[in-house]
């Protein structure tokens, strides 16, 4: 199915992380520098345009006028040894790459896009690490990142304590999803990961602080683009939009 939007890729030189970052950018068929936009910036940006089908769910959500005016932007990794260092919240360049979304990256698109300057108008979503930059990121600026949406985060220590340390975590929406298959999970770093339970933990602790807070285990989901990858569409709805009444999306 060809896209009605239109993708557009730009290039920050980062300071924080002394190379240069690709953004793509993909905006709504309906673009005009009249409106104003909110912001949705995903991390494993290439995984969700190629396999999330982001730019197709744009497409489908703006056609059906269920969507606040939204543009997606992408940002990829070279390879599982860079995402690593940059997304896992232990990593070597992990506070410099937050520190390049919070500093250049929204600077940059603010002076590029007619967008609402305000956190609430802005979205991190990411998969895996991507969801845990996502959650990191928006605790250290909650009030630059003013909505969350992360599919089956790594949880760790420095995960939990970052939580229980938040002073403003009620400025933040955050939308969480993970499989109950996800028991074993290959990965990077440390070989065969329980992220189920972890989660469950995060997911009790973000309830106990009282924060704007949406939860879903997905029946039988791995830590794959498959089923509980499939449910993002929803959390893209919930976060993104104020839908008119009875619409639902599938």
């Amino acid at each position: 199915m060809a896209r009605k939007g239109t993708m557009v890729e730009k290039t920050i030189a980062s300071t924080y992380l002394n190379e240069q970052m690709t953004l793509k950018i993909y905006y709504p068929e309906t673009f005009s520098d009249l409106y104003k936009y909110h912001l949705c910036i995903m991390q494993d940006g290439d995984d969700y345009f190629q396999l999330g089908k982001v730019a197709t769910l744009s497409d489908q959500l703006h056609s059906d006028f269920s969507i606040a005016n939204t543009i997606f932007i992408g940002i990829h990794y070279k390879d599982k040894y860079d995402r690593l260092k940059k997304y896992h919240p232990d990593g070597d360049q992990h506070a410099a790459y937050v520190k390049f979304l919070a500093h250049e990256v929204v600077p940059f698109l603010e002076g590029l896009l007619p967008t609402y300057h305000m956190g609430q108008s802005r979205a991190l979503m990411g998969d895996s690490l991507a969801g845990t930059l996502a959650l990191m990121t928006a605790l250290k600026y909650p009030h630059t990142f003013g909505k969350v949406i992360m599919q089956s985060p790594l949880v760790n220590d420095t995960v939990i304590n970052a939580v229980e340390k938040a002073k403003d975590i009620h400025a933040i929406d955050i939308y969480h999803s993970i499989g109950t298959a996800e028991t074993s999970v290959t990965t990077t770093q440390d070989g065969q990961v329980d992220f189920l339970s972890p989660n469950r933990r995060l997911a009790n602790l973000l309830e106990s602080v009282g924060a704007s807070y949406q939860y879903d285990e997905i029946d039988g989901a791995g830590h794959t683009w498959g089923l509980g990858r499939n449910s993002y569409p929803k959390y893209c709805h919930s976060c993104l939009i104020d839908p008119p009444s009875g619409y639902k999306i599938s």
